[in-house]
């Protein structure tokens, strides 16, 4: 009960807004604000989201503490930044749509020289790795054996290394990704990021496992300021190391609301266990108000196109023909659209790219993890030039 609803009723929308029912309407015909169907008549339910994004950019009008306050919460940018720009057709690196360098089959090490020194190098650059010292003992998930290895990587190394080191932090954080030392030599020897990473899962890699993953690689390699970029640049502006950046957003991405989402998607589909159950889960989701992960993204309205075209490579690269789990994925996508809600992301994407490619359940969050990874070193780097400290001001409201 003290968790706000994913979506509230008109009469609560225009409460939040303060505005009348045909400005309500209006914003939603203009896509500015997501409704979907309440399963009660005509009667229609609206993004919490949506509205107060909408509320804190009229409220950014009113003075500079509201421009502060709204920026925080999906409002005004904050800074400047030349790395990632986000459009309707997704994000762009450095001016290069992200959806178009996956689709020509850009190497993943190729966007992360494109993210770190502003241009595509003419062949895949090399990125040199070693087997981590730090040993992830205990460490139940992908996500924790970085976080038990990353603060070791190269400690002494200062932000500003060269390229190169940044390059080795990459490759050694998908050795990390292995569960024991065997996985571990054996990602290390592997030529790319992607094999190395395919080592890790303990499968094998094929010609068309590793297309898919460099795609998600390079799919997931950044996102402007989100939560765990700006945490590596908040951690970066006050001198630490690179690995300490990398460890941060690591923490801020081990969040449920961050890189934890794609395994929620995993729980709705075991929810949901067959294809004909996906229209009943639907609808009862959406008679409480709940979204559902892996569906729907603030700053793609009409669509996440990252999660369009991972699902496209799901279909087009799966190990078997239609393996049943993706099947379900995919009935919930036909059911969401059906009744008119939000349209896969990029989390559904990495779910049925995992299923399809015959990845180990988890895999789809630390290929997140490793694909961001470049946007971490990319916004850490950025930041350590823009040199300030990044120290915003509270507003203290007694209570």
């Amino acid at each position: 009960m003290n968790q706000p609803s994913d979506f509230v009723s008109a009469k609560q929308a225009v409460k939040l807004l303060g505005v009348r029912l045909p400005t309500l309407y209006a914003y939603a015909s203009r896509g500015l604000v997501t409704s979907v169907p309440s399963g009660e008549g005509r009667a229609r339910l609206y993004a919490r989201a949506d509205l107060l994004r909408l509320r804190a950019r009229r409220d950014a009008r009113g003075g500079h503490a509201a421009v502060a306050s709204g920026a925080l919460r999906w409002g005004e940018p904050v800074l400047e930044s030349s790395i990632t720009e986000i459009g309707a057709s997704g994000p762009r690196y450095r001016g290069q749509w992200a959806v178009e360098l996956a689709r020509q089959g850009t190497p993943f090490e190729s966007v992360c020289a494109l993210l770190w020194a502003g241009s595509l190098p003419a062949e895949r650059p090399e990125m040199r790795s070693t087997v981590p010292v730090a040993r992830s003992a205990g460490a139940t998930t992908w996500v924790e054996r970085l976080l038990c290895v990353a603060p070791t990587l190269a400690p002494g190394d200062p932000l500003c290394a060269p390229l190169a080191n940044a390059g080795q932090l990459v490759r050694t954080l998908a050795v990390a990704l292995a569960p024991d030392p065997r996985r571990a030599a054996s990602a290390a020897r592997a030529s790319t990021v992607a094999r190395a990473a395919l080592a890790s899962f303990g499968v094998e890699a094929t010609e068309r496992r590793v297309a898919g993953v460099e795609q998600a690689l390079v799919l997931c390699a950044d996102h402007e300021l989100n939560v765990s970029a700006f945490a590596a640049r908040v951690v970066a502006s006050a001198g630490a190391t690179l690995p300490a950046c990398i460890t941060a957003a690591l923490a801020a991405f081990s969040g449920p609301a961050h890189g934890a989402a794609s395994d929620r998607v995993e729980a709705l589909l075991d929810e949901v266990g067959s294809p004909a159950r996906a229209r009943a889960v639907l609808a009862e989701r959406v008679r409480r108000g709940e979204a559902l992960a892996g569906f729907g993204h603030p700053l793609y309205p009409a669509g996440d196109p990252r999660g369009a075209q991972l699902l496209a490579l799901a279909r087009a690269r799966a190990t078997l023909a239609r393996p049943p789990r993706l099947k379900v994925l995919e009935a919930v996508v036909r059911a969401m659209h059906a009744a008119e809600q939000p349209a896969p992301n990029l989390d559904a994407g990495l779910v049925a790219v995992r299923i399809a490619l015959g990845l180990p359940v988890g895999a789809a969050s630390a290929l997140f993890a490793l694909g961001r990874s470049a946007g971490w070193i990319a916004h850490a780097l950025e930041q350590r030039e823009q040199g300030f400290l990044l120290r915003p001001r509270a507003r203290y409201v007694a209570r």
